[in-house]
C-alpha cells in the first residue's frame, strides 16, 4: 500500500485570516448561503452518486470475495488483494484524489479519503462490520526525508468479534493519543465535499469551491473544518463580515481549534483589532505548548531554517509530551547530530530503533544503520583529536 500524504482537513494549506466579537452559547446555525456570481457552480455528486459501486465493480467483489463463501477475515484479506493486486483493481496512491467510488474504479486513484470510503462501502457489501474512522492529528514518516507534519487523517476500521482492526493507507503514521475514532456516514461525506472544497479554492474557483463547502455543512453542520475552510473562502472574497461569523462558529465549536484560531487572528489583524488578535494568538500559543504535534511541528521548521538550538527546544517538548513516539526522537537526533551533539544524538537514535520495534523491520533496520554510523562518526571525530 502506499503512503497518504494528504490529511482531509486542508485549511493550513491556504492563507490564514479570520475571527471578532466573544463566543456565546448559540446554536449552530446552518450555513449561511452568500450570492455567487456567474457562471453557476456545478452540483456536487450527491451521497448517492459517490458511494455508489460500478457494476463491473461489483461483478468482480461477488466474484472474488462474496461468492467463495469465504469467513470474514478470508472476505477482509481477499477484498484487499481485490484493490490493489494488478489483476484486480491496483490502486495507486494519488494524494489529489479525493473521489467517487466510480471515479476510483475508473483511473485507479485513491488518497486517504478515497481509499476509505472505497473499503468501507465494498466491506459492507460483501457482509463485513466496516466503519470509516477519523484521527484528528497525525506525523507522516518519509523515508530518509524527513516527514510531514499533518493535521488530520482518516482509515477504515474493521470489527472482528468485538476487536477493532485498523486498514489504512499509510503504515507509518503517528496517530494521536485518542487514535482513530468512528464516524458517522454524514461525517464521512463532509469529509469529501470539504476535500473537494479546499482543492477548488486553491485552484483559484471560488464559486465552486463554495458550492462543496456549504454541501459538507450540510451534511454535517458541527464539522469544524468545514467552517473554517468557508472562513477562508470568505476572507479571501473580500467578506470578512461573514468570513468573522464562520470563523466564530468554528470556535464556538472546538475553541482549541489551531486552524481556526491562526485564521481568526490573522483577520482580527485584518480588521485593525490588535487586541483581539493577541488574545487569540496568546490562545493558540496555550494550545501549541501543550500539543506534542504542534510542538513537533515547529521544531521541523526550525530545522529547516537551521535553527537548531529551537529545534532542539521544540523536539525535546514533544518528547516530554508524547514520549513514545519514536519519530519525535529521531527528529530530536538529527538536530543533536547538526548539532554537534554526537553523544545526545546517539542516544536519542537508539531510542527511535527501540521504540519503532513494532512498525516493522525495515525501519528498525534503518534506524540501527543510522546509529551504527553515528558510532563511526563518533570513532573517526576521536581519532583526529
Amino acid at each position: 500500500m502506499s503512503v497518504c500524504r494528504i490529511p482531509w482537513l486542508l485549511a493550513l494549506l491556504v492563507p490564514a485570516m479570520a475571527l471578532a466579537r466573544p463566543l456565546d452559547d448559540a446554536p449552530v446555525p446552518a450555513p449561511t448561503p452568500i450570492q455567487a456570481a456567474a457562471p453557476a457552480p456545478a452540483a456536487p455528486p450527491s451521497p448517492a452518486q459517490i458511494l455508489a459501486i460500478p457494476a463491473p465493480l461489483q461483478a468482480l467483489l461477488q466474484q472474488r470475495v462474496i461468492a467463495p463463501g469465504y469467513g470474514r477475515e478470508q472476505r477482509v484479506e481477499r477484498l484487499v488483494h481485490l484493490i490493489f493486486d494488478d489483476d484486480g483493481m491496483g490502486l495507486r496512491y494519488d494524494p489529489y484524489a479525493t473521489q467517487t467510488l466510480t471515479e476510483t474504479w475508473e483511473n485507479r486513484r485513491a488518497n486517504c479519503l478515497s481509499f476509505t470510503l472505497l473499503f468501507v462501502t465494498l466491506a459492507r457489501a460483501a457482509g463485513i462490520d466496516a466503519r470509516v474512522q477519523e484521527v484528528a492529528q497525525v506525523v507522516t514518516w518519509y523515508e530518509d526525508e524527513g516527514v510531514i507534519y499533518n493535521v488530520g487523517h482518516v482509515n477504515a476500521g474493521v470489527n472482528f468479534r468485538g476487536r477493532m482492526a485498523v486498514v489504512d493507507l499509510d503504515r507509518n503514521v503517528l496517530y494521536d493519543r485518542y487514535g482513530p475514532q468512528p464516524v458517522s456516514e454524514q461525517r464521512a461525506l463532509a469529509h469529501f465535499y470539504n476535500n473537494r472544497g479546499a482543492m477548488h479554492l486553491t485552484d483559484g474557483d471560488p464559486v465552486q469551491a463554495r458550492a462543496y463547502l456549504q454541501a459538507a455543512l450540510a451534511q454535517d453542520p458541527a464539522f469544524v473544518s468545514g467552517w473554517n475552510n468557508l472562513g477562508v473562502l470568505d476572507a479571501r472574497s473580500g467578506n470578512l463580515a461573514q468570513a468573522e461569523h464562520d470563523y466564530r462558529i468554528a470556535l464556538q465549536l472546538k475553541p482549541r481549534n489551531a486552524a481556526s484560531l491562526t485564521n481568526a487572528a490573522a483577520l482580527y489583524r485584518r480588521l485593525g483589532d490588535s487586541r483581539q488578535a493577541a488574545l487569540l494568538a496568546k490562545r493558540l500559543q496555550q494550545v501549541q505548548r501543550d500539543d506534542p504535534f504542534a510542538q513537533f511541528r515547529l521544531g521541523n521548521q526550525a530545522e529547516q531554517r537551521h535553527d537548531y538550538a529551537a529545534a532542539i527546544r521544540y523536539y525535546r517538548q514533544a518528547v516530554r509530551l508524547y514520549d513514545s513516539a519514536h519519530q519525535f526522537h529521531f527528529g530530536l537526533a538529527r538536530v543533536y547530530f547538526l548539532a554537534g551533539d554526537n553523544r545526545r544524538a546517539s542516544r536519542e537514535m537508539a531510542r527511535a530503533r527501540d521504540l519503532a520495534g513494532d512498525t516493522g523491520a525495515a525501519l528498525k533496520a534503518r534506524y540501527q544503520a543510522k546509529l551504527d554510523s553515528l558510532a563511526r562518526w563518533r570513532q573517526h571525530a576521536a581519532g583526529i583529536n
